[in-house]
């Protein structure tokens, strides 16, 4: 890789921050959510020092050399409402893979939209990286809009592809191509 410091990205009316302990209030509502614990870290229904360990590895994770993990924040308050990454565990073959989400009273307002191509056009800006793959539940209809918002293209279905919990899932599979540009 060509980078390993981590950047602040704008994304509009949002910031693409390095986490912080001021964040575990977004954490443990996160925790919440039924289905952010099953396909993420964020422990289900934890402690407040469970939520402190998640932002600790989440700053770990460039020290690791495995990834970028970033506060989606509203530029104007720098209140943290949810999380996205790059994860870099194909990196060596060219990928990299996208995750997020929101906190739930956050959803339908942008932020996913807005987090996402950011946070795609600098990846693919980034020499060692020619595609960014996303992985998404066919029911996740806002997920995916967002992400053709964001130029990506579906390539197809990928049966019993990930485990969320306890049970195999079908995932869509993204991608946007270093050669294809910016979204917008």
């Amino acid at each position: 890789m060509d980078t390993f410091e981590q950047p602040v990205l704008h994304a509009g009316r949002y910031v693409l921050r390095p986490f912080d302990i001021g964040d575990v209030e977004l954490i443990e509502a996160a925790s919440l959510d039924p289905l952010i614990p099953l396909i993420t870290s964020v422990p289900a229904k934890g402690s407040s020092q469970d939520f402190a360990d998640f932002i600790s590895r989440q700053q770990q994770r460039l020290a690791d050399r495995t990834g970028y993990s970033f506060a989606i924040a509203e530029a104007q308050t720098n209140r943290a409402i949810g999380q996205i990454g790059l994860w870099l565990h194909n990196v060596a073959a060219g990928r990299a893979s996208i995750g997020y989400w929101i906190d739930p009273a956050q959803r339908g307002r942008g932020a996913v939209s807005a987090a996402l191509d950011a946070l795609t056009d600098w990846a693919l800006k980034l020499a060692a990286i020619h595609r960014v793959e996303l992985y998404i539940e066919p029911w996740n209809e806002g997920s995916w809009r967002a992400a053709e918002k964001c130029g990506f293209t579906r390539e197809g279905l990928l049966r019993s592809w990930q485990l969320i919990g306890t049970e195999r899932k079908d995932m869509y599979c993204y991608s946007r191509l270093k050669t294809e540009g910016p979204a917008h």
